[in-house]
């Protein structure tokens, strides 16, 4: 298109990372480092034929070892000069709003992004560069909606949050089961499951800094919600019923309890624009996750009172930040999970699906229609979560044609509808799929 061909012109990168030598950010470099490969291989559509890319962040020789490991990684001497470095800090705008200028998407890898978010989404912003981030946190992403949204839409850039595990699988795994069902959807349950191996599972304790704080400060995500002013939805079909915090599921055999991440939240918001933008019939949503038996329920209760009953405090979110595996029972650590664990740990979501066959009106009958969808993959914080994220990016950059007409903040699934965002991640690893289809 003759606007995107505008704004690329003077910019000298595609993707910049920023953040690039944090412990997600090496991932999704090492992920970049991939598709830029893949597009010198002539996979892509990208106007120049190649993906120009650079990393960014604090510290000239962290960024420096980055490009050496995901080098490494990908089995190469080095990635060449082609990939540029650039020196940029959150706390100097300056550097960000020149980071900005020079690229067509930021990556935001710095989290937890109630601290530092703002400043990257600001810069990006009033420098015509679009931003993904991989944040899990609500209260920052419909903030980011709040302040920006109307700037973004003047600059005709694009501010997409939660592209990573939180909150792609749920927000496009929806879709898919919308557009999988003859029919129409009206109501969607997910329920996620994360297996690891015999060396458990791992994560790195800035995901577990997010939940600290984001659980502390839940009141102010309502008052910002009421500020915000989200029309009511309609309820299409019937109402879906809500469930108790925990509960046990026959098809699962297992105990389940209500997700607390981002995904009802972002779902929420893409099935508010899809029905107030483009007049889609809007699906209700509950998320949950698999826990296993009643010994897993009654140790994750116990955590989860001693977590709840500390976070109120001060005191309490230090020790809770100072000791993070001691407070998750070894789950959560500062040095994060070893190659093996990642390697061993993959999720699946299983969507349940209901709506109405062709012709059936969901106004005055039961739903006569099911499905049920997939989405698997690799381990969700530092693998999956880089594809998901740089996917995002490359639909951005190669499918604009098919994003929504004017920019500013976006859920994924408002964004990437009507993209090639599913396929592209199914090529990677990350598969939708539907496991059954009962007939009406």
């Amino acid at each position: 298109t003759a606007r995107s061909s505008t704004m690329a012109a003077g910019r000298v990168y595609d993707i910049v990372v920023f953040g690039a030598s944090g412990f997600t950010g090496q991932f999704v470099v090492e992920e970049v480092a991939r598709a830029a490969a893949a597009t010198a291989a002539g996979e892509g559509q990208l106007c120049s034929g190649r993906l120009r890319w650079a990393v960014a962040g604090r510290n000239r020789e962290k960024l420096r070892a980055v490009l050496d490991r995901a080098a490494g990684q990908l089995g190469k001497a080095a990635l060449g000069d082609e990939v540029g470095v650039l020196l940029c800090d959150v706390d100097d705008a300056g550097s960000l709003a020149a980071m900005a200028k020079q690229t067509r998407v930021v990556l935001s890898c710095v989290g937890p992004y109630r601290f530092f978010g703002e400043p990257v989404v600001k810069a990006c912003v009033e420098n015509g560069a679009s931003f993904i981030d991989i944040c899990g946190e609500p209260q920052f992403l419909e903030g980011m909606y709040l302040k920006y949204n109307e700037k973004a839409a003047e600059k005709g850039v694009y501010v997409i949050g939660s592209c990573g595990f939180d909150s792609i699988p749920a927000d496009m795994g929806v879709l898919y089961t919308r557009d999988k069902l003859k029919g129409t959807l009206t109501a969607v349950e997910s329920f996620l499951s994360v297996k690891s191996g015999p060396e458990g599972l791992g994560v790195h304790d800035g995901t577990w800094k997010s939940a600290v704080y984001g659980i502390a400060d839940e009141a102010s995500l309502k008052k910002l919600r009421k500020q915000i002013g989200y029309a009511a939805i309609p309820v299409v079909g019937a109402k879906l019923k809500k469930r108790g915090f925990m509960f046990y599921s026959p098809e699962f055999k297992e105990y389940c309890l209500r997700f607390m991440g981002a995904d009802g939240s972002v779902v929420k918001r893409t099935q508010h624009y899809l029905h107030t933008e483009l007049q889609q019939t809007p699906v209700q949503y509950g998320a949950y996750v698999t826990v296993g038996g009643l010994g897993s329920v009654i140790k994750l209760m116990f955590l989860g009172m001693l977590f709840l009953l500390l976070v109120k405090f001060n005191f309490g979110r230090k020790l809770l930040t100072k000791y993070p595996e001691f407070f998750s029972a070894g789950r959560f650590s500062k040095k994060g999970p070893t190659q093996k664990q990642m390697d061993e740990t993959s999720f699946t979501m299983t969507f349940f699906g209901e709506g109405y066959s062709e012709g059936q009106d969901p106004q005055n009958a039961k739903p006569n229609v099911k499905i049920c969808t997939e989405v698997k993959g690799p381990e969700p914080g530092y693998v999956a979560t880089p594809i998901a994220m740089v996917q995002a990016a490359l639909s951005l950059l190669e499918d604009s044609a098919s994003l929504p007409k004017q920019g500013g903040v976006y859920s994924p699934g408002a964004a990437f509808s009507k993209t090639k965002l599913i396929d592209r991640l199914n090529k990677r690893g990350i598969e939708f799929s539907v496991i059954s289809k009962p007939e009406v």
